[in-house]
């Protein structure tokens, strides 16, 4: 796995841990593209967001970040994921 996203707010940074999720390389994923599966480019690389591999890491095992996400498009794709894998609806 080339990288993961943080996927907790930003008021957490305390924490000893943060929540994130794998992104895989699109050639490796084996998900059709799909809003539960939003795929974003990264240094040229298409990666796909894996929604059902979420994991707790300790801050000191991650590396420094490569790529912010936090646009409005982007967080709007992995919240929508989010939403649709934990939603009751």
């Amino acid at each position: 796995m080339p990288f993961v996203v943080t996927l907790q707010n930003g008021r957490y940074d305390r924490a000893a841990t943060r929540l994130v999720a794998p992104l895989l390389l699109a050639t490796r994923a084996r998900v059709a593209e799909h809003y539960l599966a939003p795929r974003f480019i990264l240094d040229g690389m298409i990666l796909v967001l894996d929604v059902f591999n979420l994991a707790t890491i300790p801050v000191v095992r991650l590396g420094a970040p490569v790529a912010s996400l936090a646009d409005e498009a982007s967080s709007a794709r992995i919240v929508r994921a989010l939403d649709e894998l934990l939603s009751r609806a």
